[in-house]
């Protein structure tokens, strides 16, 4: 008998509603948006229901403000937490935000033993790792996004300069997801051709710098966190693990000796399948990528040693 896959979305803000609506567009699975906010989760997952005729879609779209719906759930995406707002560094979310995941991914993550989780909320790194202790799974079940988001946003500000399109450049982030990130310029590519080749330093300089500050560009524009990209990230993130795709994809994942770092999540290059993360792929680095990527390090283990878990 055919079973559709289940995903489940936490927190049914600006963030959560798009992940699930694009996750709907996809048909990636039947849906329950979870939200505290009474008749919130409700509206949104009525409304995005009532759309599926229009699109041709045969999936079920649910929502709730309790978790007994999300039973099963081969996918749990969690959003929840409070938003970042101007003049707030994402670390000043860490201790309401570390509250909050942990409690939305223990309730969880006992409904759905055998799923994936997928984490957003900021500081991102720090609570996939509050994640990871609050459901017990095992570390390669339990997953960051910021890298696709990052990575996505230096692929644009690169195809910007070289007027190309966006999907033709092939670039990655790693590190902490903050302004210590490691944008890798030797990494990057466009149409199998090292941009190096293509623009001069100063022009990359800018672009990496852009990248690191790239939340807050948008943040400061319209007074509040992004969505439309970080729902995308997500979508893509959660249909490599759905569909066991084994796609290679940058994301926060626990190092276990990869990089020379333990006991940590942070972004790195990844293949996600169906097991989660299926491997930490580990780059050569110059000495001058090898030092930001263990400032960047540095930097997500300062917030984490704040919380007791």
């Amino acid at each position: 008998m055919f079973t559709r896959h289940k995903i489940t979305v936490i927190g049914a803000g600006a963030t959560g509603a798009t992940t699930a609506h694009l996750l709907a567009l996809k048909e990636l699975g039947d849906i329950v948006l979870v939200d505290v906010a009474e008749g919130i989760p409700q509206g949104k997952a009525l409304d995005m229901w009532e759309s599926c005729p229009i699109e041709g879609l045969s999936i079920k779209v649910l929502g709730s403000n309790d978790y007994e719906p999300t039973a099963n759930s081969d996918i749990l995406v969690v959003t929840a937490g409070m938003p970042r707002k101007p003049g707030m560094s994402r670390d000043d979310l860490l201790k309401v935000n570390a509250d909050i995941v942990y409690q939305v991914v223990e309730k969880a993550a006992k409904l759905s033993p055998d799923s994936v989780i997928v984490v957003l909320t900021n500081p991102a790194d720090v609570m996939a790792y509050v994640a990871q202790k609050a459901s017990g799974f095992p570390h390669h079940r339990v997953i960051g996004q910021a890298g696709v988001l990052d990575s996505a946003r230096f692929r644009t500000f690169l195809a910007e300069a070289l007027n190309v399109a966006p999907k033709d450049v092939t670039a990655f982030v790693m590190g902490g997801h903050g302004d210590d990130m490691v944008p890798l310029v030797r990494y990057s590519y466009v149409g199998g051709i090292p941009v190096e080749k293509l623009l001069p330093k100063d022009t990359l300089d800018a672009i990496v710098q852009r990248t690191r500050t790239g939340g807050g560009e948008v943040l400061g524009l319209m007074k509040q966190s992004a969505f439309y990209a970080p729902g995308s990230s997500l979508a893509e993130m959660v249909k490599a693990v759905l569909n066991d795709e084994r796609r290679v994809i940058p994301a926060i994942c626990y190092l276990n000796g990869e990089y020379g770092e333990q006991d940590i999540y942070v972004g790195v290059p990844s293949i996600l399948g169906g097991r989660g993360v299926e491997k930490v792929l580990e780059v050569d680095f110059t000495g001058d990528e090898a030092q930001q990527f263990k400032k960047s390090v540095a930097s997500v283990r300062k917030p984490l040693s704040m919380l007791q878990y």
